[in-house]
């Protein structure tokens, strides 16, 4: 895993861009808590999508997504029911997303979605 942190907020920005052109209006980036960290929480008409994002510069390490482990997704559900809970979001339907970025040698990025992941 590239950890240089100009590449997670790459790979974020990259997927924000992804999701804005597809009539997603962000809600919050990088919400915190003492649990845990969402990457992105977006939201179309009632759906509110909170969208975990890996990145990498090469192939070295797998895809990204491949990193979202039953762990991880445990402690994903943790945070967005704080989301929840501290916020005054009421969505009607939620769903988990992982993005999976690859960040080319030119600059651009690869943003693979896999909707409804967990």
């Amino acid at each position: 895993m590239d950890a240089r942190p100009g590449t997670g907020r790459s790979g974020e920005a990259a997927t924000e861009t992804f999701y804005v052109r597809r009539g997603f209006r962000v809600i919050a980036r990088n919400w915190r808590c003492r649990m845990g960290e969402l990457d992105l929480v977006l939201q179309r008409d009632g759906l509110l999508v909170i969208c975990e994002v890996k990145t990498r510069r090469g192939a070295r390490f797998g895809a990204g997504f491949e990193a979202v482990d039953a762990r991880k997704r445990r402690k994903l559900r943790t945070v967005g029911e704080a989301f929840l809970q501290q916020t005054r979001v009421r969505p009607l339907a939620m769903r988990f997303d992982v993005a999976s970025v690859r960040l080319r040698i030119d600059g651009s990025a690869a943003v693979e979605i896999f909707e409804d992941a967990f």
